[in-house]
């Protein structure tokens, strides 16, 4: 067995969702390291797209996950289980929330806070339901979260999607004031847009939209599926703006690598939701909620996020120096370990990812030429110098 069979095998039988993907076919991991079939070693600064927090092979995932699997790994929700009533309890604890619904992704996650925000309104006999989103934005794959995703190459050829959506450029709090009608129920946000190309909200944006919710009495409600769980070296990326989200949704780094999501929200909002509206079979079951408060207690730990933070700084410190070398780089861009290096327009980011692949790391492009570096938040310094001198290198001018 080879890459070339493997690759052959996903040619013949796999839809193709992902387009050209790198050739490298990965069977292990161990730290932040990835090995591919042949035994190559890569730097892995995607982290399965923000999603590995504790990087590969961690011991207190492991743990979780087999000594769970030994006992039960699904039950439906018709019956209580330990690890998800233990899970929400760590989530409301260290979190603005009071309640919480446990899906399978991010994109189910979004969709459950759409569909609370306009019950909650609903159950007050008011005719709001339109929720207001950024241009650039990205909320999932769902017929619903493409519509919220202000991003029209995700849109158009599904269409017509959902109504009741408007898209305003984002930290424009002009823009959402007047978008505001007597039919809005929400402003669904990213504290940090991941997927187009890592655009940080600024302190007066985020700020000004809670306090716009306040005044035309509308939920806010942020997508934390990226931004969460440590990402920005805060637990999560709303503490950088000190403001408290009605709702907030996670995914991606809160399973360490095992499909979960998750919608935390005030209680006077949960309420809302009553036996019927909503639901899940898979989400919530014991082994992904074991996994789950495995990882979300390590990063609980003493001095963790404050390492987060202190790692974050330097990468991007490294980055910015690295700009002042070459004039290929436009801008740097980013919190913690959830940085974005962009590129000028003539230079290919896809062929930089490749160019990078050939010393052994990984990484992505996203937004319009932007690359994305969401390492696990167990990345050392040395590592972040390896990937600073192969870009050093790579980098065309």
């Amino acid at each position: 067995m080879d890459t070339q069979y493997i690759m052959g095998l996903d040619g013949k039988y796999y839809i193709n969702t992902f387009g050209k993907r790198l050739p490298i076919v990965v069977t292990h991991g161990e730290g932040c390291i990835l090995y591919d079939i042949n035994g190559n070693p890569y730097i892995d600064f995607l982290a399965g797209i923000a999603v590995n927090s504790l990087g590969y092979n961690h011991p207190a995932i492991i743990k979780a996950v087999t000594g769970q699997a030994k006992k039960i790994i699904h039950t439906s929700n018709i019956v209580y289980n330990i690890p998800q009533a233990e899970l929400a309890k760590l989530l409301v604890e260290n979190s603005c929330g009071d309640r919480v619904f446990f899906a399978n992704s991010g994109a189910e996650a979004n969709e459950a806070a759409i569909k609370l925000a306009r019950k909650y309104f609903s159950d007050q006999n008011m005719n709001k339901y339109e929720i207001i989103t950024a241009s650039n934005s990205f909320h999932g794959r769902t017929l619903a979260t493409i519509a919220a995703t202000g991003q029209s190459k995700y849109q158009d050829p599904f269409k017509p999607l959902p109504t009741g959506f408007k898209h305003v450029p984002y930290n424009d709090l002009e823009a959402v004031k007047m978008a505001i009608t007597d039919k809005t129920c929400a402003v669904m946000i990213e504290p940090i847009q991941g997927e187009g190309g890592i655009i940080e909200g600024t302190f007066e944006y985020i700020r000004g939209l809670e306090n716009l919710c306040k005044k035309h009495n509308i939920l806010l409600i942020f997508d934390e599926v990226q931004t969460g769980i440590g990402r920005t070296g805060k637990l999560f990326a709303y503490e950088h703006f000190d403001v408290k989200p009605h709702i907030f949704t996670l995914a991606k780094g809160l399973g360490g690598g095992i499909p979960i999501g998750a919608v935390v929200v005030q209680d006077k909002i949960a309420k809302s939701f009553t036996p019927g509206d909503h639901g899940t079979t898979f989400g919530g079951n014991p082994l992904c909620c074991a996994a789950s408060y495995a990882v979300l207690n390590t990063i609980l730990q003493d001095g963790f996020l404050n390492d987060v933070s202190k790692k974050g700084i330097y990468f991007k410190n490294e980055l910015i120096k690295l700009k002042k070398e070459h004039k290929a780089i436009k801008d740097v861009r980013g919190k913690g370990l959830m940085l974005g290096l962009e590129l000028n327009n003539d230079i290919s980011g896809r062929q930089m990812v490749e160019d990078v692949l050939k010393y052994g790391i990984l990484i992505n492009c996203t937004g319009h030429n932007t690359l994305r570096f969401v390492p696990p938040l167990i990345i050392d310094y040395k590592e972040i110098d390896v990937l600073v001198q192969v870009l050093d290198k790579v980098l065309p001018y």
